[in-house]
């Protein structure tokens, strides 16, 4: 299947935007720059300026690049619900945009309350994939595609109508949490295991089922 160019185009411009800005902004920047954060907000990993400001949009648009060629090489490319295909493909010019943000922001001497704008962003983009997952038809780029899922639509069906299930109530969970403030690395941890551990059993149970 063939790229749509016009989409690649506009979607790898978002994701160098950052780079802009930081080229913009390069002489008020500090020469060492926070580049991650603990789940309480707090700075933990730093990075050279130049290292941020080139770097991580070049990284994140190499990714994006990947992903895309990926997602055109599957030959059941047409299963792949068109809302969902569109919020995977805008995924990593979103993430260019929170991470410049957050990044030159930090480094102008702002503050970007990173411990909850970061993980209201992933409780929303879970809450979307959750509502979309339950209508994503049997394909190889994305889904929960495990051996018995690839195998049986009945297999991967079921087991997609219960993640999507899972997926919105986690993120349920984690919006209003993080905006309390009441978030943490456990139960992050604890999340993703319900979000990947419960789907992955269960189908493996509907496949010794012979589903």
């Amino acid at each position: 299947m063939k790229i749509n160019k016009k989409e690649l185009l506009l979607t790898s411009l978002v994701c160098l935007l950052p780079l802009l800005a930081g080229v913009i902004l390069y002489p008020r920047l500090p020469e060492t720059m926070a580049t991650h954060w603990g789940f309480d907000g707090t700075a933990n990993g730093w990075s050279s300026r130049a290292a941020t400001v080139f770097g991580l949009p070049l990284f994140i648009l190499a990714l994006h690049l990947i992903c895309s060629y990926a997602e055109s090489r599957d030959t059941k490319r047409k299963n792949v619900n068109p809302v969902l295909r569109t919020v995977m493909l805008w995924f990593c010019p979103a993430v260019s945009l929170l991470g410049g943000a957050l990044t030159l922001g930090t480094g102008l001497g702002y503050e970007m309350h990173v411990g909850t704008v970061a993980p209201v962003f992933v409780g929303l983009l879970f809450l979307i994939l959750g509502n979309y997952l339950p209508k994503l038809r049997r394909n190889r780029t994305m889904g929960i595609k495990l051996p018995w899922t690839l195998q049986s639509e009945e297999n991967w069906t079921r087991t997609h109508r219960l993640s999507g299930f899972l997926w919105v109530l986690c993120g349920l969970v984690m919006i209003p949490l993080s905006l309390l403030r009441l978030w943490s690395g456990w139960l992050f941890g604890a999340l993703l295991a319900v979000m990947v551990l419960i789907p992955a059993v269960y189908s493996y149970a509907l496949h010794r089922k012979g589903i």
